[in-house]
């Protein structure tokens, strides 16, 4: 329990330092400046301690485990079958990692880049355990799994940017105030809407709301909501210095009504009918699926629900401000940001991402979905262009600011690297064979955090490899309408091959995983394992094709702009050269002196 709580601190106050050093403290053109070497020394002894702590709550919990002492389980063998064989002990060693890895990495720090993407790591390692958590065991695991995650992670963000302005110098605080204020007021939103998520995993539309559970879940979001409303309006009127006692306040709250909740958690009555196929994945076996079910059943993956409606919150955010200052927006790009956002959702949370948990076939449908149709979407609405017109500049003159942050990244080399078209490629068809044709598919279906893993690489590859070829976004590096021809006919051959070698695959690739489901429909794993290689095949080259078809029109329309421009160029240059001859005219016609 020590190292437990003493993890959970740690991590916390890591990314408290994190936070600062990546949004908080002054900058210029992206280099950090004196007023971040408290800071930085803070960092390198919280990480130390981390690590120290991570180390410890690994060791603990294997002790707990095997109800022993840590003497016996500090043999090698015991430690190295938990953390290579365990899905618990694989999330906690990758927590230990983690927590080294900043350690070893936070005196490299030079730029508030660096930080961010360090920040990026810390907050995976905090909520990597996160994953085997039973927060809910009367269903709606993947809410309540995410829910939690979000949770933690938003608590994490408004607690450590509060501590962020402690523990920065004094003429950095006012300077560094309306972003604390940002933050806390996106991250204690979040925190009240996930708290409501995980309650209502437990509760539904159960008679528990009425019981001192519920009651408290009640007290906790309604005052908490007020407190927030309440802090907002005062913010306004503070300085920097008022600030911590009004949040303390609230997290004071929060923490307070969590603790007795944690006393009153309900538990259910009777005995509980062990259900293997929810013990492995969170899910219980569905009903056959029919047209009507595909359709409509619904159950939510929360942590990537939440990151969907945190990605629509900002866009909608960023068209509002263009309206504010008198621009618009196409409603034309707003129109496939949508779209886009509703077919992740229906592939991860609607019937396709349910049924994808215990059938090859939906499996590459949301696969297919996720990383063909719905990236296309999400390209065309401009995000990115988006984001540069309305995110916010340095706070004073030298500063690049968020905005800048999000410039550096794009002119980054690793982003030039990830954006060469042969690289965007061999992520987009390579992984096919390093997932399907390696005991990697069935490890990563065996597991909640696994199959986030793959849903979100399947997105992020989508996405990366759309960007290239169809984009409208700004692209450090140009590519020729051609290669982008090229790369798609690459594509499809490539995608064709692999459907093929599935479909001619003899053995089953997911490792038994779907064996071990028994599942009552669809029995023959192998014939579902032929047709789900089929269905990927059709709907991989229609989005290609249709690729294809944009790239054509742009590449007209790239060709009729350029040749609008020489004309208008030739057109001042003709008129450049008849004003030359008419001055060469005028001076011939004028009498020679006598």
């Amino acid at each position: 329990m020590i190292f437990d709580l003493a993890n959970t601190a740690l991590s916390v106050l890591v990314i408290s330092c994190l936070i600062s050093l990546a949004f908080l403290l002054p900058e210029r053109d992206g280099f950090l400046q004196a007023s971040a070497l408290r800071t930085r020394k803070l960092l390198l002894f919280f990480s130390g301690f981390w690590s120290i702590a991570a180390v410890g709550n690994f060791l603990t919990t294997l002790a707990t485990i095997f109800d022993t002492s840590w003497s016996e389980v500090l043999k090698v063998n015991v430690i190295r079958s938990f953390a290579t064989q365990v899905t618990l002990g694989k999330l906690l060693a990758f927590q230990v990692f983690i927590a080294l890895l900043v350690f070893a990495l936070n005196k490299s720090i030079k730029k508030n880049t660096g930080a961010f993407w360090l920040l990026v790591l810390a907050i995976s390692g905090t909520v990597a355990p996160i994953f085997q958590s039973h927060s809910s065991s009367q269903g709606g695991h993947g809410l309540a799994i995410g829910a939690l995650i979000i949770h933690v992670i938003a608590l994490s963000f408004w607690l450590g940017s509060v501590f962020a302005l402690q523990i920065m110098p004094d003429d950095s605080k006012q300077l560094a105030f309306s972003r604390v204020s940002s933050i806390a007021l996106w991250s204690s939103t979040a925190v009240v809407l996930s708290g409501v998520a995980n309650a209502w995993t437990r509760l539904r539309l159960s008679g528990d709301w009425l019981s001192t559970y519920g009651t408290l879940v009640l007290a906790k979001v309604l005052l908490t909501a007020t407190l927030i409303a309440i802090a907002g309006r005062i913010r306004k009127g503070l300085t920097a210095a008022k600030l911590l006692p009004f949040e303390l306040a609230i997290m004071s709250l929060i923490l307070g009504i969590g603790a007795l909740l944690n006393r009153f958690t309900p538990q259910e009555s009777g005995a509980v009918e062990f259900d293997k196929v929810r013990d492995l994945i969170g899910i219980s076996m569905p009903q056959e699926p029919n047209l009507n079910r595909v359709l409509f059943a619904y159950e939510a993956n929360g942590l990537i629900l939440g990151l969907l409606i945190f990605a629509t919150a900002l866009y909608i955010r960023g068209v509002v401000a263009l309206a504010r200052r008198g621009d618009k927006w196409p409603v034309g790009r707003t129109i496939s940001f949508a779209i886009g956002i509703s077919l992740l959702d229906y592939a991860t949370s609607g019937g396709i991402g349910l049924y994808s948990h215990f059938s090859f076939q939906y499996h590459m449908i949301a696969h297919m979905v996720l990383s063909m149709i719905a990236p296309i979407a999400i390209v065309l609405s401009a995000p990115i262009t988006l984001a540069l017109r309305t995110l916010p500049i340095g706070r004073e003159k030298g500063e690049r600011g968020i905005r800048g942050l999000l410039l550096a990244a794009l002119h980054s080399k690793p982003t030039a690297i990830w954006t060469h078209p042969v690289v965007a490629l061999a992520i987009f068809d390579g992984s096919l064979f390093a997932l399907y044709f390696t005991p990697l598919f069935g490890e990563l279906m065996s597991g909640h955090f696994g199959h986030m893993i793959m849903d979100l690489h399947f997105i992020a590859a989508g996405l990366l490899f759309f960007h290239v070829i169809v984009g409208i976004d700004p692209n450090p590096r140009k590519v020729h309408h051609l290669v982008r021809i090229v790369m798609l006919l690459a594509a499809m051959s490539i995608h064709a091959f692999f459907s093929v070698a599935l479909m001619s695959a003899n053995d089953l690739i997911d490792g038994g995983y779907f064996q071990i489901l028994e599942r009552p429909w669809a029995t023959d794993l192998l014939s579902d394992q032929k047709a789900g290689a089929a269905i990927g095949w059709a709907m991989g080259e229609i989005p290609i094709v249709v690729a294809l078809i944009a790239t054509f029109i742009q590449w007209a329309r790239s060709d009729a702009r350029e040749a609008k421009r020489a004309d208008r160029r030739s057109e001042v240059d003709l008129a450049d050269y008849n004003a030359y001859l008419a001055q060469l005219a005028a001076r011939d016609e004028k009498p020679e002196p006598k």
